[in-house]
Formats: C-alpha cells, structure tokens, sequence
C-alpha cells in the first residue's frame, strides 16, 4: 500500500484525463519559493530619482549627496548673485595654473633635502667594545640563572645586540623546555595540519636542490 501511494505522488496517473494531474506533485514550486526567487529584490526607487510628473519638459535635477562638499564644487548656476563664490570661479576659469603659494604649500626648491631632515631613530653602530673579562662574565650569569638573566637583559646590560649574546652563550635547559612545549603542542594537532606541515618541511628541502 505505502509503495503504491509513492509511486501515486513520484509519477503522474496514466489513467488521468486532465493535463494539470500530468505534472510531478514532488516537483511543482510553490508560491514561497516562486516569491523569493522573483520578488526579492524587487525594491522600488527613490521618488527623487524618478521623472518628475509636474513638469512638462525636460529640467536640471540638483540632486547633492548627503554628506557636506566643498564650496568649491558647488555649480556657479546654483549660486545666488551677491555670492563671493562667483567671483572665485572667474578667477579658476581665467587662470589654468594655481601658483603653490595660493595652495598654502611650498615650491619644490624650498623644500629641505632627504639629508637635511632629522633622523627618526640614531644610526646603529657597531662599538666592538667588550673584552674576554666581558664575555666571561657574559657566560657566567647565563649559566648560572638562565631565567633571570636572559638574551635581552644581557643586551641592555652590557650594550650589544641579543645575537651577540646568543653567540656568546647558550641556555640547554630552556631550549629543552620550548622543545618539550613545542612537542605538546603538536600531539594536538590533526592529520591535515601534521601531512601540511610535513608536506611544508619537505618543499624547504627542496628550495636549495633547485639552485
């Protein structure tokens, strides 16, 4: 019984006289679906943006947008008479060219040179200045507390750079602590990231087998 009331509604009865029990039941769009796809988009227009009916020709529409313009831009034609405006479109129409001294700005000779301005930040210069006695002392405060004095406070301490130190000296016990967090963190990763980072490592290997 429940097969032959599906077949019903997938396929239409050969035994039907009228043509609207021809089409699949399952298949007919209803008047939600025909509404959203059709009429969804169908937005009426601004009246501002639509042909005047009052006017028997055709006329200028001034339509300005809703955030302020410069005065410079407004149409001479929509100025009243008494505006001194008027008298600054004469002067922008007769003269093609704006000296930069009416722009508030200055003429490329009396601009200062790139050499002449001051620096942002003062140049970095290698001073060479630590002894054996320096770098001695160096590797004995990282040895001995790897945590408190670490690459940056050597830096400022002794005025040289974090690689210098990282030269100088080295810590196994924290290395071997980021590993160990390193490691953690990926035994939580997936099998996608692990095959991309894999697939990642093995294109490294490959940039220099190129050249």
């Amino acid at each position: 019984m429940a097969l032959s009331s599906l077949t019903q509604s997938l396929r239409p009865s050969l035994l039907s006289t009228t043509t609207s029990e021809w089409i699949c039941h399952t298949c007919r769009r209803h008047q939600s679906s025909t509404r959203r796809t059709r009429k969804a988009l169908r937005v009426k227009p601004d009246a501002t943006f639509l042909p005047s009916k009052t006017e028997t020709q055709d006329h200028i529409i001034f339509n300005p947008p809703s955030s302020a313009s410069s005065v410079y831009h407004t149409p001479q034609k929509f100025l009243p008479q008494n505006d001194p405006r008027r008298r600054l479109h004469s002067l922008s129409l007769n003269s093609s060219f704006v000296s930069p001294s009416r722009l508030g700005g200055s003429s490329p000779s009396q601009q200062p040179s790139a050499s002449s301005l001051a620096t942002v930040r003062p140049a970095y210069e290698k001073k060479y200045h630590l002894t054996q006695d320096q770098i001695a002392e160096i590797r004995r405060l990282r040895a001995e507390d790897p945590r408190t004095w670490t690459r940056v406070k050597l830096a400022e301490k002794f005025e040289c750079s974090q690689f210098f130190i990282s030269l100088c000296c080295c810590a196994p016990e924290i290395k071997e602590e980021r590993d160990k967090a390193l490691e953690a963190v990926k035994a939580k990763w997936g099998k996608k990231k692990r095959e991309a980072r894999e697939d990642r490592q093995t294109r490294k290997e490959g940039w220099g087998r190129d050249t």
